[in-house]
């Protein structure tokens, strides 16, 4: 009885901690054209050449590849020139509700671009998700020449 008991706290805990991701937002000033930017976000073409090692795109269905292990994102939201949004296929927590978003924001007096990018995380693993990006969004600058 101990055993089914324990076994049952455990799943418990593995499940409460699936089922609780945090949003989080960061901003990356980018100098470069909206037009050029939006393309390396919305296609397959764009995303590989900065976000996975191959992206493989059937309709809105985007299949990423890194290192082998592939994951399938549906795009479920574009706006030409201004944000896409991709949401996890396998996601496993709570209500499947967490996507990544890009979203490009003109500032009116600097006319300067920034990138937005929403992501979900783990609390404990937001630094981390934080420095995944930062790493990812070096790569595109490096892509655009900036």
């Amino acid at each position: 009885m101990f055993f089914l008991e324990k076994n049952c706290i455990l799943a418990a805990i593995t499940n409460k901690r699936k089922s609780v991701k945090t949003k989080f937002e960061i901003e990356y000033p980018l100098q470069t054209s909206s037009k050029v930017l939006y393309k390396r976000l919305s296609n397959a073409s764009g995303l590989a050449e900065w976000f996975a090692d191959d992206v493989i795109q059937q309709g809105d269905i985007f299949t990423f590849e890194w290192n082998g292990i592939r994951q399938k994102a549906k795009q479920f939201h574009r706006e030409k020139l201004q944000s896409v949004s991709y949401r996890w296929m396998d996601d496993d927590s709570e209500g499947g509700d967490t996507f990544f978003k890009f979203l490009l924001e003109t500032d009116d007096i600097t006319n300067s671009l920034s990138l937005i990018v929403t992501d979900f995380a783990y609390e404990d693993e937001i630094d981390e998700a934080i420095d995944l990006w930062d790493k990812q969004i070096s790569v595109l600058k490096r892509k655009l020449g900036i």
